[in-house]
């Protein structure tokens, strides 16, 4: 099967986090398990000195542990969609997010 320039292959995009990417995160989040009584105690030390500091290391593992939310936006393609309420435009993107 030929395709022309700017098509999708018919798996493009449909595709997940490779088995590396899955097994690096299995790894991160058993050794963030394993030592979570570990961690509490170097984020007890930390804080005593900068609580901020300790803030931003708990954070910083969290990153890791726990997957980030993607953003993403819905545009409403209606030429008169300035003339909407807001109760309209609300309904119209809960009707577009399939809510």
């Amino acid at each position: 099967m030929t395709f022309k320039k700017g098509e999708k292959t018919p798996n493009q995009g449909k595709r997940g986090p490779g088995r590396t990417t899955l097994q690096a995160r299995e790894a991160i989040a058993k050794l963030v398990d394993g030592n979570a009584d570990r961690l509490q105690a170097w984020l007890d030390e930390i804080a005593e000195k900068d609580p901020e500091k300790a803030w931003r290391c708990m954070m910083d593992v969290i990153e890791y542990h726990i997957p980030k939310l993607a953003r993403t936006e819905h545009v409403i393609e209606d030429k008169d969609a300035h003339d909407m309420t807001d109760a309209e435009i609300l309904a119209e993107i809960r009707r577009l997010r399939g809510v």
